[in-house]
């Protein structure tokens, strides 16, 4: 005769609380060191050692192919192997055992970031590398084992709530310690600044990892089978990936649900990988508004993880109250379902794409507004440069040959850039970095400008550029890549339509429009991320989590590596804007994939692969 028992575990709130608390350690390394802070330390420290370009076996590659190879190997390395580490973890009680080393790599290495400027300036740059690469490993690969606890964490009615909760722990914590680290960056000065926020988030995740570690036990496993050796353990988990690859039939929502998330996360992931750049290059944006953007994201997806379980489960949400001022009630509504939340996302997903491309900033009207502006002040010509080009003989290399051109075409017009005491303006002529790493600008001025009858000419020079070019009272340029400049780019009618109907009239800037788009992603990333993991979660048998959630972070994986691949080639060969296009389509995909998806069906086939695992009947059979 089967014993008859619930499958599911009621969660417990401190287990509950340490499991959210990991989400909260990890995200100092995916906002302040990933996204913040040490690319732009990367780069300059790479210039140093090496100008523009380095040579790598017989190739020439600057440094952020040399950067993105790096980060792509380090992902694609643990995508690879999870699926085996989650076939060995789900037969032996080391899921907290292996999110503990894993932790240790990745925290450890994020800590020893700091350490580079140590060591000669040749090798700096190769330091940081290095030890990203390693972290990304630990984070990646932790993040295997800790997902693979969700199922274990609370019954699958609880699963939405814990997994949002778990993920705005990691939006609050991450966007507080960001900004501590970014008012840090702004407002102090001396070389220990950036090291220090290397140091200080990997202290961060492993300090309240340690939390996780306490309050999370190991899920017990039922037949825990013995330890083996290396060989041994390889040759099951290939033999178990070929099993499971192979059941398609008995978990056939699981495998679509796997498909349609391959495709939507593909999207997602590459929308907030490139969303960065994309406004930076495309746009326009200045570093101050990327900065601010990236802090609404973190602090708006915070409350906005919380409100999609209420949506998905039923909850009080604040409503405002027309009966009179100064007054709300709280109204409980019900729940629509996790599949049915996840696809409100997902529709706001591809309508945030789509809106995407409508944003342009607004077309120049004033002399100040442009990149270049050159003026006469008592006979003699001067150039003043924009605030955010120009400005600095390291921005002048860090923005490469074009801003150098730019720089040298101005000089041999005889035109010098003003100073605060215009009476002191000089030339500096770039002369690369001394031995210590430092930037070097040698005075070749001040000089007497060249007698100048008209520059009529100048900005015509400037049409083929990135550049925006004014002659104070004569004439201006505005370059064919400027980003302003719209009408070349097959749906270009978009934002040149918006732009004149919308944006300008209400004289709303790029910055602002580029806060909003970072706003809105925020609100979605708090639930579909959340609820993604949720669903996958609810339809995994917890006696075989770990092995999914390993094909899980596989797909995540492939699909970080391949969405931003296909908004290259897109890129390449029309523009930016079909870029984003091309991924508001990967979203969709997913999103129709999303209606073969039967939750509930797939509920029942894990839970009735549990109790084949545990020779038990469920209580309908």
């Amino acid at each position: 005769m089967s014993e008859t028992i619930e499958l599911d575990r009621k969660s417990n709130p401190q287990e509950v609380r340490g499991y959210a608390l990991y989400d909260w350690a990890k995200s100092a390394f995916e906002t302040s060191v990933t996204v913040a802070v040490l690319p732009a330390w990367y780069a300059y420290l790479f210039l140093k050692a090496n100008g523009l370009t380095t040579t790598i076996g017989s190739i020439e590659m600057q440094g952020d192919a040399v950067w993105s190879f790096a980060v792509a190997f380090g992902t694609l390395f643990v995508a690879i192997i999870s699926p085996s580490l989650g076939v060995i973890a789900d037969r032996r009680r080391i899921k907290m055992w292996w999110l503990r080393i894993l932790t240790y790599v990745g925290a450890g290495s994020t800590f020893l970031l700091a350490f580079a400027p140590m060591l000669p300036v040749d090798t700096q740059w190769l330091w940081l590398m290095v030890f990203f690469m390693l972290a990304n490993v630990g984070l990646n690969g932790a993040g295997v084992f800790y997902n693979a606890l969700l199922p274990h964490m609370g019954t699958d009615d609880e699963m939405d709530r814990i997994s949002n909760l778990a993920f705005a722990y990691g939006y609050l914590g991450g966007g507080l310690l960001l900004l501590v680290h970014l008012g840090m960056v702004l407002s102090l000065t001396g070389d220990w600044v950036i090291p220090f926020v290397m140091a200080s988030s990997g202290i961060w995740w492993f300090g309240f990892a340690l939390f996780t570690f306490k309050w999370v036990p190991e899920p017990p496993i039922e037949n825990e089978m013995p330890s083996l050796g290396f060989v041994s353990s390889a040759k099951l988990a290939i033999s178990e990936i070929r099993k499971t690859l192979g059941e398609v039939h008995k978990f056939r929502t699981l495998f679509i649900y796997m498909l349609a998330y391959f495709f939507f996360i593909d999207g997602i992931n590459s929308v907030t990988a490139l969303g960065g750049v994309f406004g930076s290059t495309v746009l326009g944006i200045t570093t101050v508004d990327l900065i601010v953007t990236i802090l609404a994201i973190q602090f708006v997806a915070y409350p906005s993880a919380l409100m999609f379980t209420s949506l998905s489960n039923g909850g009080k949400i604040p409503m405002v109250n027309i009966w009179g001022p100064n007054k709300f009630k709280i109204m409980t509504i019900n729940g629509i379902g996790t599949k049915r939340a996840l696809n409100v996302s997902l529709v706001g997903w591809v309508i945030l794409c789509f809106a995407a491309l409508s944003f342009a900033p607004l077309e120049y009207t004033d002399h100040t507004d442009y990149q270049v502006q050159v003026e006469e002040v008592d006979g003699e010509w001067f150039y003043t440069p924009h605030a955010n080009v120009l400005d600095t003989p390291i921005a002048l290399v860090d923005g490469g040959d074009e801003q150098i051109w730019a720089e040298s075409t101005l000089l041999s017009w005889g035109i010098v850039q003003q100073n605060e005491d215009i009476s002191e303006a000089v030339i500096y002529e770039w002369a690369g970095f001394d031995d210590d790493g430092n930037a070097v600008a040698v005075s070749i001025g001040p000089l007497a400008p060249e007698e100048i009858t008209s520059l009529t000419s100048l900005p015509e020079l400037f049409e083929d550029t990135r550049f925006s070019i004014s002659i104070r009272d004569t004439s201006t340029m505005v370059g064919i890549d400027h980003p302003t400049n719209l009408g070349d780019g097959v749906i270009d009618f978009i934002p040149e339509t918006v732009r004149d109907k919308v944006w300008g009239p209400l004289g709303i800037s790029v910055g602002i429009q580029f806060l909003i788009l970072g706003c809105a992603m925020g609100t979605l990333l708090g639930g579909s991320q959340g609820l993604a993991r949720s669903m996958f979660g609810q339809m995994v048998p917890e006696t075989r989590s770990a092995e999914f959630f390993g094909f899980f972070g596989f797909f995540g994986k492939v699909a970080a590596f391949i969405g931003p691949l296909l908004y290259g080639f897109m890129t390449v060969m029309y523009d930016s804007r079909m870029g984003i296009l091309s991924i508001a389509v990967l979203i969709l995909i997913g999103a129709v994939m999303m209606r073969m998806v039967d939750l509930e069906e797939g509920r029942s086939d894990a839970q009735a692969e549990d109790a084949r695992n545990r020779g038990l009947t469920l209580d309908n059979e």
